[in-house]
């Protein structure tokens, strides 16, 4: 049987939060549109409602944080737009629309236009904060892209008189309203960026309609932002209105003036600040001085007179002096009796010394090799002498010598040489060898005498 493994199981609060990622993951911005019903506000502030249409409905929340951004609430029966995050409450397992603004649906298709685009920038990382330029905190000349006619210009030169009179500004004009600002805007970035003479720029318009601000909503506005090598700040309308220019920007502020405060150092403070800078320099190398002199005083203390410790000195010379000479007499003396211990380890040691012992040695080794051989030569002819002796005995030529022979079938008998010890090997006729001490004879055998056996030619 197969071995099925059993499915994990999962806790309710798993299961959930598992839910929650998923849907901030696929749904991290959502415009939806629908009815108010069921509006309530708790102690807290936050509003608490749901989302109908015909079919269906949507639990939704806005908090009291993102109520200040609105020009007005939402009341029950409204038919709004709405943007936001979908996310879950986990306590009671609703999924729900965490809402970032909200406003009525008769806004009509310039809100949806600039939603669409927020989303679509968003998606191609123009909004990323690791994208955006840091502000120079303190900016050699700033460049202010307004209209010159707008009370935005002069509440931000009101302000950065206030805090720095002597910053350099340079005032690009450009139309803020209608059709052509998005281009005088675009076309301002580009020859600021060109020229390099400033290293910040604003963007500078009051507060307006949807509709007034909609150059600033502007794709190529956006992009022109995003591609600018010089820091970009936008103070755009009112805190409440937000434009993609905001978003695109590398710093957004409020307003006009907040960006003056933003980007122009405040000169009294500036002053104060380099009084303290110097009050603490002054205090640190006051007591940089009096630490230098202090070890002074003390290095001193410990050196002494100089002319004591010249003479000091003198005496320590001497007895390096006097140690020194000591020293080398006792290792000459030393290098004097090892160089003669070498100096007779070396005649011991001479090749000529070398070659006569070598030549009494062999010489010796020569005598004893000599005495040796004839040793054991004695030894081998003693041997030798009873080794013939005893062959002697043991010959069997030996005994014909006494008269006796040896009887063996002729060449041409079958087998030939055979020794005859009996007369039954024999028959007449037989050609035999008998073998003498001295010579051999070859016979026939014409008789043959064996006990009852008698034969003759």
């Amino acid at each position: 049987m197969l071995d099925i493994p059993s499915p994990r199981i999962l806790t309710v609060t798993e299961l959930t939060k598992s839910i929650r990622g998923i849907l901030e993951t696929e749904f991290p911005f959502v415009t939806v549109t629908g009815e108010i019903s069921n509006l309530r506000q708790p102690y807290s502030g936050h509003l608490y409602f749901t989302l109908k249409d015909e079919n269906s409905q949507l639990k939704a929340v806005l908090f009291k944080t993102q109520q200040k951004y609105l020009r007005e609430l939402p009341e029950e029966g409204q038919e709004v737009i709405c943007r936001g995050r979908i996310s879950v409450y986990e306590p009671r397992g609703e999924y729900q629309l965490i809402i970032d603004f909200v406003e009525r649906l008769g806004t009509g298709e310039l809100q949806i236009a600039f939603e669409n685009l927020k989303l679509k920038l968003a998606q191609e990382g123009l909004f990323a904060q690791e994208a955006k330029k840091e502000i120079p905190q303190f900016p050699s000349r700033v460049a202010l892209v307004t209209s010159p006619e707008g009370a935005a210009l002069y509440d931000f030169l009101k302000v950065a008189l206030q805090r720095f009179p002597s910053q350099p500004i340079e005032i690009y004009p450009v139309r803020v309203q209608g059709k052509e600002a998005a281009p005088e805007i675009c076309e301002a970035l580009a020859v600021l960026n060109r020229l390099k003479r400033s290293n910040v720029i604003v963007l500078c318009r009051g507060g307006g309609s949807i509709e007034d601000l909609w150059p600033f909503n502007e794709e190529s506005v956006a992009r022109a932002i995003f591609q600018s090598a010089i820091p970009v700040v936008s103070a755009i309308g009112h805190e409440i209105d937000f434009t993609i220019a905001d978003f695109v920007a590398d710093l957004r502020v409020p307003t006009p003036s907040a960006a003056a405060e933003a980007v122009i150092p405040n000169k009294q403070i500036l002053a104060e600040h380099i009084q303290q800078l110097k009050l603490i320099l002054s205090k640190t190398v006051l007591q940089k001085i009096r630490d230098k002199r202090h070890k002074v005083n003390l290095q001193q203390r410990m050196l002494g007179d100089p002319r004591s410790l010249v003479s000091h000195y003198f005496m320590y010379l001497d007895n390096v002096y006097t140690s020194l000479a000591h020293g080398y007499k006792s290792f000459l003396y030393q290098r004097t009796m090892a160089l003669e211990s070498l100096s007779g380890k070396l005649h011991k040691n001479s090749p000529v010394e070398q070659l006569v012992y070598k030549q009494q040695w062999a010489r010796e080794l020569t005598r004893r090799l000599r005495s040796l051989i004839l040793q054991h030569l004695g030894k081998k002819s003693d041997r030798l002498t009873s080794a013939t002796t005893l062959l002697d005995a043991m010959n069997p030529l030996a005994v014909l010598g006494r008269g006796y022979a040896v009887v063996r079938s002729g060449p041409q008998e079958k087998p030939p040489g055979e020794i005859i010890r009996t007369s039954k090997q024999v028959s007449v006729g037989k050609k035999l060898e008998v073998i003498l001490q001295e010579g051999e004879i070859g016979c026939e055998v014409t008789e043959i005498k064996d006990g009852g056996r008698d034969e003759r030619i």
